[in-house]
């Protein structure tokens, strides 16, 4: 899906804002993972708004009344309009991935590399589960390629850390 050319300059998001009143407090591994994937996100991504026309775009995330709001704007500000998702299809996957991210991160500082390898891998596992759903859900109102919502996915996982 990932656009070649002009459609990869056209439909990307250029810049990312999280409502930091909507952010949960994070720990250092999770703030870490979250400027990742702002810096990975803003390096390579696919961003195509139903009938917003070429962007590039700027994309504000926040959690409102335990729903998601994309709100998409073209660069400079000018507002294009909102998606809002309602976040009860992301709970239980959101819970099992931060379980694992917890087994990942506790493993690094005291398992065996084999596993690590076996929690990374589940926690891969559950995050793609977690994009796939998030591409699902936007179908209709914004494509996204694989990756963009792999590290949408881990900003959306920001607003739910309690």
């Amino acid at each position: 899906m990932s656009g070649e050319g002009d459609d990869a300059r056209l439909y990307k998001i250029v810049k990312i804002d999280l409502d930091e009143r909507s952010l949960a407090p994070a720990t250092a591994d999770i703030e870490h993972e979250r400027k990742v994937a702002i810096y990975d996100l803003l390096e390579d991504n696919f961003f195509k708004p139903n009938g917003a026309g070429a962007g590039p775009f700027e994309l504000y995330l926040s959690n409102v009344e335990r729903r998601l709001v994309f709100d998409v704007r073209r660069r400079g500000g000018d507002a294009l309009g909102q998606v809002h998702l309602s976040m009860t299809p992301f709970r239980g996957i959101i819970k099992d991935y931060f379980m694992l991210c917890e087994s990942y991160y506790d493993a690094i500082r005291n398992a065996a590399p084999s596993q690590i390898e076996t929690i990374d891998m589940a926690r891969r596992g559950m995050h793609n589960e977690g994009s796939d759903i998030l591409r699902e859900r936007l179908e209709e109102k914004i494509e996204l390629d694989e990756n963009t919502a792999r590290r949408l996915f881990t900003l959306i996982c920001s607003f739910h850390m309690r």
